[in-house]
């Protein structure tokens, strides 16, 4: 079995809040007395796509364990590539990566669109996620920012992904895919796409509120906790999720 922490929207914005609760997931996460295998961090790093909210970011998310960062709608693919991969130039391709957990392949795809809330996974997304499908040596977790399928909240529902139907088809055509996990919206919530499970990570910076908690727009909550999620997979490919917040 492994063990995955996942993060996700913290939002980094230079304010002391952003910082401070960040600081107070990676520390929690980093004094688990369990073995933690692997971190994914699904997006919304920096709030402004400012070069100076990934320096700060990048000094944040510092884990004692292998770790896979990616973009989501509020970040810039170019500051994001200079800050966290070292690329001088940065460039406006997508951030795709892998990383290998044993016999586990977590494929972390960009779903950001330059100059767009929703997501979508462009055409080479697809073909290297294919690929990687293709050459896993065993279960594969696709994480990526965007919800694939609606979470019932009416706000991030119409900023989700774009022509989910597409990657549907792939994960479809691939039993080895074990579950998908994403953030975005902002709270914990569990559903299904294509026969799999999805988990949405509990938002770092706020939390999402249903339509039956609120009517403000945009619903979120800045007083709720921060929170993460533990992944585990079974040699057999079965995901188990618990969500915890950090108090």
């Amino acid at each position: 079995m492994i063990t995955l922490a996942h993060v996700s929207d913290v939002h980094i914005d230079g304010s002391p809040r952003s910082v401070e609760r960040t600081e107070r997931v990676v520390r929690h996460v980093s004094r688990l007395a369990g073995p933690i295998d692997a971190v994914l961090v699904t997006g919304d790093i920096a709030d402004h796509g400012a070069a100076d909210e990934y320096e700060i970011a990048r000094e944040l998310l510092r884990f004692p364990y292998p770790s896979i960062v990616c973009p989501g709608n509020h970040d810039s693919r170019a500051e994001f590539r200079k800050v966290f991969l070292g690329e001088a130039s940065g460039g406006a391709e997508p951030v795709d990566q892998v990383l290998q957990v044993g016999d586990v392949t977590v494929a972390l795809c960009d779903s950001s669109v330059p100059g767009r809330n929703e997501g979508r996974l462009e055409d080479g997304t697809l073909r290297w996620l294919a690929g990687v499908l293709g050459a896993a040596p065993g279960p594969v977790l696709i994480g990526m920012h965007h919800q694939p399928v609606p979470v019932a909240i009416p706000y991030v529902d119409e900023i989700g992904l774009l022509e989910p139907e597409r990657l549907e088809e792939l994960v479809r055509a691939h039993p080895r895919v074990a579950g998908v996990l994403v953030g975005h919206a902002h709270t914990a919530a569990a559903t299904t796409f294509a026969g799999r499970p999805v988990y949405v990570a509990p938002g770092v910076a706020s939390q999402a509120l249903l339509p039956q908690e609120s009517a403000a727009m945009p619903p979120l909550s800045f007083d709720m906790p921060p929170g993460f999620a533990l992944h585990m997979l079974s040699g057999d490919g079965r995901l188990t999720t618990h969500a915890r917040v950090v108090l």
